[in-house]
């Protein structure tokens, strides 16, 4: 995969950062945590230059955390609620779990949307519920676009920083963001074992 990243980038330049950030956001086995920081690994070579790199990378990451926003704002949490009424085991989420989520979604929603978009998979997730909860479209892409930005510059300058030690700073960060995401997939299948329905 390292390799077929450098190849896109050095060849579609801007254009294949923010295509490749903005599917990180819809699937996403192609972390951004590799993308980036290639990226800027690349401007300090000569290609695409930091500035735009990063420009290309937030604006990405930002329009694929809006394609679930819009998502979860058509699918709307009338529907989500009955959903939950009937899939609730493999939602791990009862009904009474599902208010007391909104509620707190309600009242954190704009921090949520920000600092998830720092961790691997919630940065995907955490724009569904922001939809479902009606959040304004303005606010929430305030928020993802705050956090996305930060986020592609600064691991676009670590690539850039690093250089010739890239490639001793990726062999860490693969592992660490595996880490995070089969931690996450631990959880949900305790929680799906776990799962008991309301009385």
């Amino acid at each position: 995969m390292f390799d077929w990243i450098t190849g896109l980038l050095q060849g579609g330049g801007a254009w294949a950062i923010a295509a490749l950030m903005l599917l990180e956001n819809v699937f996403p086995p192609i972390p951004s945590e590799l993308i980036m920081p290639l990226a800027g690994f690349n401007a300090a070579q000569g290609g695409t230059p930091l500035w735009l790199a990063v420009l290309a990378g937030g604006a990405g990451s930002t329009a694929g955390a809006w394609l679930w926003y819009a998502l979860g704002r058509a699918y709307g949490a009338q529907r989500l609620h009955q959903l939950v009424a009937r899939r609730g085991r493999w939602l791990t989420m009862t009904p009474s779990e599902l208010t007391r989520a909104q509620g707190w979604f309600a009242r954190h929603g704009g921090a949520a949307v920000f600092f998830g978009r720092f961790l691997p998979t919630i940065r995907t997730l955490i724009s569904v519920p922001a939809g479902l909860a009606r959040m304004p479209m303005a606010r929430f892409l305030v928020y993802t676009a705050a956090g996305s930005f930060i986020w592609s510059g600064g691991l676009a300058l670590a690539g850039w920083l690093l250089q010739a030690r890239y490639h001793d700073v990726s062999d860490w960060l693969n592992p660490a963001s595996t880490a995070v995401v089969v931690a996450i997939v631990a959880v949900y299948l305790w929680r799906v074992i776990r799962w008991r329905p309301e009385a």
